[in-house]
């Protein structure tokens, strides 16, 4: 007890030494606390934290310290901790936990880069192409997943079981609940607006991202409005969200269930649409979603080449991979030995693609890094045309009316859907329980 009561007192009496005198022996070591404080006063800048610096030392402090850069400095400082830094604005610096989806600009512009520098012409990126589409399939699991499916025989033919609800109609559209069995207690929710004019529709499959339910106003009018026009689209929940969050509660929306899950959704609801509705289109198959509904707009173009036209909003990124583990939560990143969300979206080429980007979320790079990136591969194919960037650097991360129209814009283009129907005023908002399954 006297020999840990003397090294206890010996180790107080180095961290209270004076900075003049520190030397090797104590590492020269400082509370983090004093560090950043210095910094802050040398750089004429401001922290805020999202981490617990309290009782926190660094040793070798002050030779971390670049005089010539502070993003340097707190990379020295940050790797110790395992945290990261942000820059919000030219004085003000965030201080987080390391994440592993989410990276700087810079190094999504050296991704970028590197990955260019694999493939010089359509033949090599084409190669690059069916090993990414083949690994992030493996990665995902996804087909251990559908495998695990119930289905039911009927006449011969393995289906899945489904409820639909009866059709509601509305002007120039109607919407009919979906309901589709997955694994033993776990369903799949979701709801088809449909167009009333005859003939073959687009069909449009619409991953939905992280805002509040698929209830919600602006995404009954955005599927409302396309279906108008003359399209069939079709939305599901999130895993652990909306009904599903009734089945396997909230939680399970941060797993990387979530990932597999949602991922099948899309991919279940597009074989079930195109193997039962005579009034869906083939040749004409769009995906359609925004922030982490873009994330698997990107996933199930990839993994289903019967996807002719796709359109992530808000979502794409060299740097970000999406904060979430439903976009997230298995590898897909690592597949051809590492890669990022631009790349993947890139195996749409030379298929139609429009990317909506802003300036207030992490796709404000998309017009200079992402964007000549994809114009590059679609080169490739001398079809350049096929890829188009709708920015918006006033605006945020939302789905709101530009970013709507500019969905709008592009399925009247590449599905000759009729503008003349465009009118979200015609939209008749249902109440959250309407749109819910016949499933209790």
């Amino acid at each position: 007890m006297k020999t840990f009561r003397l090294f206890l007192l010996s180790v107080l009496a180095v961290l209270a030494l004076p900075l003049s005198a520190q030397s090797f022996e104590t590492q020269f070591e400082r509370s983090v606390s004093d560090v950043m404080g210095d910094v802050s006063r040398r750089f004429g800048v401001r922290f805020k934290y999202n981490v617990d610096t309290v009782g926190r030392r660094l040793p070798y402090a002050d030779f971390r310290v670049r005089l010539y850069s502070i993003e340097m400095t707190l990379d020295n400082i940050c790797k110790y901790f395992d945290w990261n830094w942000w820059k919000q604005s030219d004085k003000v610096y965030k201080i987080k936990p390391y994440e592993y989806p989410r990276r700087h600009e810079q190094e999504g512009r050296q991704m970028l880069d590197y990955l260019s520098s694999l493939y010089a012409d359509k033949a090599q990126w084409e190669q690059r192409r069916e090993v990414l589409r083949r690994e992030v399939r493996q990665l995902l699991e996804l087909d251990a997943f559908l495998d695990s499916c119930v289905t039911v025989d009927k006449k011969g033919k393995k289906v899945r079981p489904v409820q639909l609800s009866k059709v509601r109609k509305h002007d120039g559209y109607t919407t009919q609940n979906i309901c589709i069995e997955l694994t033993p207690g776990q369903h799949l929710f979701g709801t088809i607006y449909a167009s009333t004019q005859k003939g073959r529709h687009a069909l449009i499959v619409c991953p939905d991202g992280h805002w509040p339910y698929r209830y919600r106003k602006d995404e009954q009018q955005r599927l409302g409005t396309l279906a108008r026009m003359g399209a069939v689209c079709v939305d599901f929940d999130l895993y652990g969200w909306g009904e599903s969050e009734k089945e396997v509660g909230a939680a399970a929306h941060h797993t990387s269930r979530a990932h597999v899950y949602q991922a099948a959704c899309g991919y279940i609801l597009l074989d079930y649409m195109l193997e039962n509705r005579k009034d869906i289109d083939p040749a004409r198959v769009g995906v359609m979603g925004g922030s982490g509904g873009g994330t698997h707009t990107v996933l199930l173009s990839l993994l289903d080449d019967r996807v002719t036209a796709s359109a992530p909003v808000v979502h794409l990124a060299s740097h970000f991979d999406g904060g979430c583990p439903c976009e997230s939560g298995k590898p897909v990143q690592l597949a051809g030995g590492g890669t990022c969300e631009s790349e993947l979206a890139a195996v749409m080429a030379p298929k139609p693609m429009l990317v909506v980007s802003d300036g207030g979320d992490w796709t404000s790079t998309v017009p200079e890094l992402e964007f000549p990136f994809l114009q590059r591969i679609y080169g490739f194919y001398d079809a350049r045309q096929q890829v188009r960037n709708v920015h918006l650097p006033a605006e945020r991360h939302d789905f709101g009316p530009n970013k709507r129209q500019a969905v709008y814009d592009f399925f009247i283009d590449v599905f000759g859907l009729d503008r003349t129907m465009l009118d979200e005023n015609k939209i008749e908002i249902e109440p959250d329980e309407a749109l819910k399954s016949i499933y209790k």
